[in-house]
């Protein structure tokens, strides 16, 4: 059972941006970060200045630069979306515009956080992002971090923009999920990493994963098994992914493990932002050996 994946790609991964050992961006280390990802690790996708990329903490001279770098490295053989999400319209829109420029092929937008403002106001505020470019724009819908959740209405009243194409689903509900997939046309994505199977098996077209950050190759295998009628091997996969996604976000953020893992292997990453601290030898320890773990069934 085969899904167009829309114009954001298929396997996505909510990259991480690496800083240098001064903690400034490391443009060069991104450029590395993100050719290894689509060329070695079976991306089509790349999320940049996500949460898992420290978009907090990042300037938007920052985001641009690095939406601008991931674009020339990859740009030509994997989609790249920007992360333009903020709690002020103007701001948002004002990035969006610059990653346009930047040369991003869509914008990942998430529901204004910390204010709460109602469903109305949440709609205008992604309709006025939405209108701000011609890019297609993937709504963030995760109620846990903002929040506030996009309501079942609100979605429905979206997807009737042409240039809002996709959700990414962190809601952690299935139903609302399966009734946006039957009603309308919106291209469907997990971004939780442990719901990457199931929600695929009700009609999402993909993921944007931060475990794609280090285990792109198990991912698609898994996506590749299920679209080919093998649930038996897809289920098996996904169980066997488990332990390291386990390991990766219950002690500390998806960031913080995901650069230590990266870092024991010599690969871009870099220190961590304020007020993120970067993983104890404990931690970074039992990530390493879930990797381990994980090898054998890629």
């Amino acid at each position: 059972m085969s899904a167009s994946p829309g114009p954001f790609g298929r396997i996505n991964a909510a990259m991480i941006t690496p800083f240098d050992a001064d903690g400034a961006l490391d443009p060069e280390g991104a450029a590395r970060l993100a050719a290894r990802l689509v060329d070695e690790d079976g991306c089509d996708g790349l999320v940049v200045s996500g949460t898992t990329g420290e978009s907090p903490t990042t300037s938007d001279e920052e985001k641009t630069l690095l939406v601008r770098t991931v674009v020339e490295a990859v740009g030509d053989r994997a989609t790249v979306t920007a992360g333009v999400g903020s709690s002020d319209t103007r701001h948002s829109a004002g990035l969006a515009r610059a990653a346009e420029r930047a040369g991003a092929h869509g914008l990942l937008v998430v529901t204004p956080y910390y204010s709460r403002p109602g469903q109305p106001a949440v709609v205008h505020h992604l309709r006025e992002v939405a209108d701000a470019t011609g890019l297609p724009v993937l709504l963030y819908d995760i109620p846990a971090r903002t929040g506030t959740a996009l309501s079942t209405e609100s979605l429905l009243r979206l997807a009737e923009h042409p240039r809002i194409q996709g959700v990414k689903d962190c809601s952690y509900d299935p139903l609302k999920a399966a009734k946006i997939i039957g009603a309308t046309g919106l291209s469907y994505y997990s971004g939780c990493d442990e719901l990457i199977l199931p929600l695929r098996s009700i009609g999402a077209v993909g993921c944007v994963s931060s475990v794609a950050n280090v285990a792109g190759r198990h991912v698609r295998a898994m996506l590749d098994a299920f679209d080919a009628g093998d649930h038996t091997t897809a289920t098996r996969l996904h169980l066997a992914l488990v332990p390291l996604v386990d390991a990766l976000m219950s002690e500390a953020p998806y960031t913080v493990t995901l650069k230590a893992l990266l870092a024991a292997h010599a690969l871009p990453s870099g220190p961590l932002r304020a007020p993120l601290l970067p993983a104890d030898d404990l931690l970074t320890t039992r990530v390493v050996e879930a990797f381990k773990q994980l090898t054998p069934a890629t």
